[in-house]
Order: structure tokens, then sequence, then C-alpha cells
């Protein structure tokens, strides 16, 4: 597994030279393998410039977000696309987008579920969905279905207005019997957005979920969710934080979802709060930067090296060069915070702030995988003296995830289509490797 950045050692986990002897025996084994699974509503984001004739034909509001239906939609896209309006074609989707993103951080596999049209055709959005997803994001679990996947058509008028007309497709078709149980087996986290569980009365997407989850949980396979926007959660906050309670061990979010989830509009109280429904918290906050709050237990937290950070929680930042924990494994659980603000003052330009989040959670769980590697691999090193959620530091996860979510915003694509820099461990990861 690739981890960005020039390391001092020779190896990035600390693994010792395979016996020449041993491997001509056929003695040593193969290394255990981890992957990221998630399930996404499959969906294509097609961009296109017309009039405002255009839209009044199509009965599409002018600036909002309009859900059409299948029959209006391929008019549309039949009419742009013959027409030479169509200006971008971009695989889409939150877990589509984060899937993506890990494998690319990481060069190694992640698995999606979800469906995907039977019949594709060069060129067409199906098409594009397959060309802009990474070859290390495994495809061969999707659930064929017999019609479209979604798509998002952003409509751009001469005055740079954009309207949104939304069709679902089949993109909610899943059904619990097209997710495969042997997957989570070898799995380092289970990914799921808030959308899945929002869907029309009859569509199997929810109880496929629910059936993913239940298989996460009995193989131990740490549950991730990211919330989707804030109207979902503020429909429904009393159910948000029961179903976080009960099934989701990692929340990630930005700073107005986690206002609608805890009723706090002050970020770090946000975050405090969250861990009273989950285990480890990411929360983006635009200029501010991010946001990560955890627990480890008491026996192994370390102080910060760095200056303690003022905040409605005084010096909050005091443990994050801790390794954080489910709060189950903890024997005396402590609460971790840390901050980070926008890498080099955030980007002189934004070029694209769909999927910054996105970015973020690809790096945490990049990060996450990282240490059921290592874990499987090295199970007797210092590093897993106790039964850690990372591999890194607490406050290095928060860097490495703000890291990513800058590389996202200065592109014109959710999508990264390569790594990052090579960077230096910290002073805190060298104590952890050794």
């Amino acid at each position: 597994m690739k981890f960005p950045g020039q390391r001092k050692t020779k190896h990035y986990f600390p693994v010792d030279e395979r016996d020449p002897l041993l491997t001509r025996a056929g003695i040593e084994t193969a290394p255990h393998t981890t992957q990221v699974v998630g399930i996404d509503q499959i969906l294509v984001d097609i961009e296109a410039r017309v009039t405002d004739e255009f839209l009044e034909r199509y009965g599409l509001c002018k600036g909002q977000s309009v859900v059409v239906e299948g029959d209006k939609a391929e008019r549309l896209y039949h009419e742009i696309k013959s027409a030479g309006l169509v200006s971008h074609e971009f695989a889409g989707g939150t877990i589509g987008n984060t899937l993506h993103n890990y494998s690319v951080l990481a060069d190694d596999i992640s698995i999606l579920l979800g469906v995907m049209s039977a019949d594709i055709r060069i060129g067409s959005y199906a098409y594009r969905y397959l060309c802009n997803s990474s070859s290390r994001v495994s495809l061969e679990h999707l659930q064929p279905v017999d019609g479209p996947i979604g798509r998002c058509f952003a409509l751009i008028t001469p005055d740079g207005e954009r309207t949104f007309a939304v069709s679902a497709g089949k993109m909610n078709q899943l059904r619990p019997q097209s997710v495969p149980h042997h997957i989570f087996q070898s799995a380092s986290t289970l990914v799921l957005t808030a959308y899945l569980m929002r869907c029309r009365e009859g569509e199997p997407m929810p109880e496929a979920t629910m059936t993913a989850i239940r298989l996460a949980q009995e193989a131990g396979v740490p549950v991730v969710l990211t919330l989707g926007t804030r109207h979902i959660v503020e429909d429904r906050v009393g159910f948000w934080r029961s179903f976080i309670s009960s099934h989701v061990d990692v929340l990630a979010m930005n700073e107005e979802e986690a206002a609608a989830l805890t009723g706090q509009a002050d970020p770090l109280r946000a975050i405090d709060q969250a861990l009273d429904y989950a285990d480890l918290v990411l929360c983006t906050s635009g200029p501010i930067g991010l946001y990560m709050a955890g627990y480890t237990d008491d026996a192994v937290k370390r102080a910060t090296k760095r200056p303690l950070l003022p905040g409605s929680i005084p010096e909050f930042n005091r443990w994050e060069f801790s390794r954080p924990m489910l709060r189950r494994d903890c024997v005396k659980p402590v609460r971790i915070y840390s901050h980070i603000s926008p890498y080099m003052g955030g980007p002189a330009r934004i070029n694209n702030t769909n999927g910054a989040g996105d970015g973020a959670l690809a790096a945490v769980l990049h990060d996450m995988a990282a240490n059921s590697y290592h874990r499987a691999n090295v199970p007797g090193s210092v590093k897993h003296v106790r039964n850690f959620l990372t591999y890194s530091s607490l406050s290095q996860v928060c860097k490495y995830a703000n890291r990513v979510s800058y590389e996202v915003l200065v592109h014109a694509s959710p999508r990264l289509h390569r790594g990052l820099p090579e960077r230096e461990d910290s002073l805190e990861e060298v104590y952890w490797a050794r």
C-alpha cells in the first residue's frame, strides 16, 4: 500500500526482509490484503450550456434543483448531446468520489457496490462513469439493471446561472442479495452516505445498506458514514442520532451538517457532542479549516508538542498526538481533538468546492486501511499494543485530510488524477514507528 511521503526508513511498514531460502522453499506466505468497501447511488454529473428558452421548454425553474422523471431526462440528454451542448460528463456520487480518491492516494483496491446499466454504449454517460473511475476501484460487484443510472444535469445559461435537473434512474435498485458476504472478511472499512437511507417507498437500497452494515459489524469492520446535506439531517434529527449511535463508528460532515445534527453552531462544540454518537469525527469548516475528534485510552494518550489552542474547549488539542480508538476498546476513554487551518492559507483560486469533504474522508480511510494492513501483517509491532483505529496520530490524520481537501479545491473535478507530493514523517509519526 502506497502512502504519500518520502520516508527516512527503507520501508513504510517496519517489516523484515524476506528470507530467500524460505521463499524458494515455498514456506513464506503472501501478505494479508485489505480493501475499503463502499455503497453508492451511482450517478454521473453532466454539465451543459443552454439557453433560457431551453429551460422553459423543459419546465425547469432557473437557478433551482428540480427532480425530473426518466422519459424527460432521456429527451433532455439526447437533445444536449446531439446539439453538442455538453461540456463535461464526470463520474459523480459521494462514495464513488471517495473510493476513487482513496485508490489514487493508496494505489490500492477499493470495492464499489451499487447498480450499473446492463447495456452500455460507447460515449454514453454510463460509459463515462467507468472511464472516469480509477482502475483500482473494483466494479465487478455492481448489480446490472435494465435502465439508466442516476444523472445530475448542471445546465448553465449565458448569464452563468446554474440550474440542476436530477434524474434518479435505477440508482436506488440495489438489492440486499447483491451485497456479497465474503468481501467483508478482508475489509478495513465500510463507507456509506446518508443519501442511501432517503429513497422512495419500495426501493430496496435502504435494505441493502442495512444488510451491508450487519455484515460489516459481524466481521468487526468499522462503519463510516458521511452526511449528505444539512437538509437531510434537519428532516430527521432524532433518526440520525439514533442511527449513528447504533450503526456508525466514524462520522464525516461539514459545519452546516454538524450544526443540524447537534444544534451547535461552533464546530468544536459540534464535534464534541457528536462523540456521544460516534467514536471518530471529521468536520470540514470552510475557511476555518478542519476539525477532528475521537477517543483514546488514558494509558496511551500523548501530549502535543505544538502550541495549545484556545476555543470553546480550552487547550482542546492537548492530546492530539494520540492515536484514536473505538470507545468500547478503551479502559478509561479520553476525548481527543485536533484542528488545522487551510493548507497554505487556502488556494488562491478555488476551482471546485464539490468533493472537498470527500477528499478529506479518503485520506482518513487511507490511514485506517494502512493500520489494518500493518496489523494483519505485523501483529507483534509496538504499533498495535492497543486496538487503534488509525496508523497515525489524530494530528497527522487531520493534516493529511486537510492536504487532500486542498488538492480537490484547486482542480475542476472532485476526483483526483494523481497522488500528493512527497512529505517526510512528523515528530509524532517517528515516535509511533519505533
